[in-house]
């Protein structure tokens, strides 16, 4: 299981705590390491502490704007915290910038399903608003 669909999966578990969650200690201050970042937003995650991975992916992606993975791994977290509009639009960048994952497309589509049910008015075929520069992000 790859890091996304891991996400995804504890995203469906653990919705309902996402909110009001205590944060664990952050890695060192100032730290500008996207690895650490990202591997603090997964442990973060995994457990339940949403809020706190959602600041992480943040941070690691205001390096690595164009990383498929990362935009996935953001996109999960706004959707656990049950900012679903943001989790559209990292879903979109993801795939613009990794068109050929198959676990970007999954959840995606996923979130997609969940997502037309929730907001009705967003038909299949209608235009999506381009995203933000900032995709929605602080």
């Amino acid at each position: 299981m790859n890091r996304g669909s891991e996400l995804h999966w504890l995203c469906c578990l653990v919705l309902a705590a996402a909110a009001g969650c205590a944060s664990a200690p952050a890695p060192s201050t100032g730290s500008t390491d996207v690895e650490a970042q990202l591997k603090f937003g997964v442990e973060m995650a995994r457990r339940g502490l949403w809020s706190e991975a959602l600041f992480r992916f943040e941070q690691a992606s205001r390096a690595r704007p164009n990383d498929g993975e990362l935009l996935n791994d953001l996109a999960v977290a706004y959707e656990a915290a049950g900012r679903f509009e943001d989790a559209r639009l990292s879903y979109e960048a993801a795939m613009r910038s990794a068109p050929g994952s198959r676990q970007i497309r999954a959840n995606q589509s996923r979130f997609l399903e969940f997502y037309q049910s929730y907001r009705p008015d967003l038909g299949k075929d209608a235009p999506a608003p381009a995203p933000t520069p900032e995709g929605g992000r602080r």
